[in-house]
């Protein structure tokens, strides 16, 4: 099988990291006889650097015209990078956010499991996380708060800011129904997330997701405000399966549930459109501060590429064989710094790279 892949490294850490994943997917295509064929994209500083825009038109077509996208971090040093010197709409953030609507990335799914193996790097006690935990945080990621219309003007002498968040029910309807899908394949329990006491935008979210719950009577469905969901995490990450909810709060809680697997290093994701088309990408930012050293975490990038096999290319073997590595390297007591404790191997980027293609088999 033939993979056509865009490749955008991204900024900071982000080639180190790609070129890791890119590695162990270069192995498990020689592993299951498949062939991956890049295509180099620039975005963010990088793009920014050449093109001078984060995004350009030429991006954008040859995204479109691959399979999938891999993605590294975007981004830099807001204190020093003189891309925060450029206005907003320039900036390398805004390549991501206007990648995500062109490419109709509605579906947002980060997974946050603890590996028993690294217990010891999450912060909560061992009575609240003996059994571990594994949910799939379902994030709308076109609508919210992050597009609405936004403004900075000056009213009677005082400046003042506005935010709009807009959803409609098509919107709410489609990223549920991504949601119920998937917990039909797993433990088949949704947690919508919302403000419905104060916002009318979450008491129209709410209503939605019980329409489409009708649909899968096997499914169970609990609502949860969301100041309740971010406390929950970390008093009983265990109890939740799917996490649905709406952009900005799944932005937070899903940094929040990445820490408690002990690093935000470990957290994939994946951006899926209504076909089979995806963006995949860590969780974490681009880290200027360690870049080139040699010691960021690929594992989160390495398992979005495991996830890209599996949403956009349907090879569940081959995703599973890029997890199974992963746990075994870790299992092995290889650790990069991040998720670094007593008594085990600490070693870079490249080394993990290649210990868990060395795990890969058939």
């Amino acid at each position: 099988m033939k993979l056509n892949i865009g490749v955008i490294k991204g900024d900071g850490i982000g080639p180190e990291i790609v070129t890791e994943a890119m590695k162990v997917l270069d192995k498990t295509s020689e592993v299951f006889g498949h062939q991956c064929c890049y295509t180099q994209l620039l975005m963010g500083g990088a793009s920014i650097d050449v093109n001078g825009v984060p995004l350009t038109d030429e991006t954008i077509r040859l995204a479109k015209a691959s399979d999938a996208v891999l993605m590294g971090s975007i981004g830099g040093d807001a204190r020093v990078s003189p891309w925060y010197q450029l206005e907003p709409s320039k900036r390398p953030e805004a390549g991501l956010l206007k990648i995500r609507k062109e490419l109709n990335l509605f579906a947002n799914l980060r997974p946050a499991i603890l590996y028993s193996e690294l217990k010891d790097a999450c912060p909560l006690k061992e009575e609240i996380i003996a059994d571990g935990f594994d949910m799939m945080i379902m994030r709308e990621l076109t609508g919210g708060l992050y597009f609405g219309e936004r403004k900075t003007i000056e009213v009677d002498g005082v400046m003042t800011a506005y935010d709009e968040l807009t959803y409609n029910e098509n919107e709410i309807r489609r990223i549920a129904k991504r949601g119920f899908d998937i917990a039909m394949k797993r433990r088949k329990k949704v947690t919508s997330v919302d403000k419905a006491n104060v916002l009318d935008s979450s008491r129209l979210w709410r209503k939605v997701v019980e329409e489409v719950a009708a649909d899968y009577p096997e499914v169970v469905l609990e609502h949860m405000l969301v100041d309740n969901c971010a406390m929950q995490l970390v008093k009983d990450p265990a109890q939740f399966d799917v996490i649905l909810t709406e952009n900005m709060f799944g932005d937070i809680l899903s940094d929040e549930a990445s820490m408690v697997t002990g690093s935000i290093g470990m957290l994939a994701s994946a951006s899926l459109n209504d076909t089979k088309f995806g963006l995949y990408e860590p969780s974490g930012g681009s880290a200027p501060d360690i870049a080139g050293k040699g010691i960021a975490n690929p594992i989160a990038t390495i398992l979005s590429a495991a996830m890209m096999l599996r949403f956009s290319f349907d090879l569940d073997k081959e995703a599973e064989a890029i997890e199974l590595a992963v746990s075994q390297v870790l299992k092995e007591g290889y650790r990069t710094s991040d998720i670094m404790s007593g008594g085990n191997i600490q070693i870079g980027t490249s080394e993990m790279g290649d210990k868990i293609c060395s795990y890969i088999h058939a």
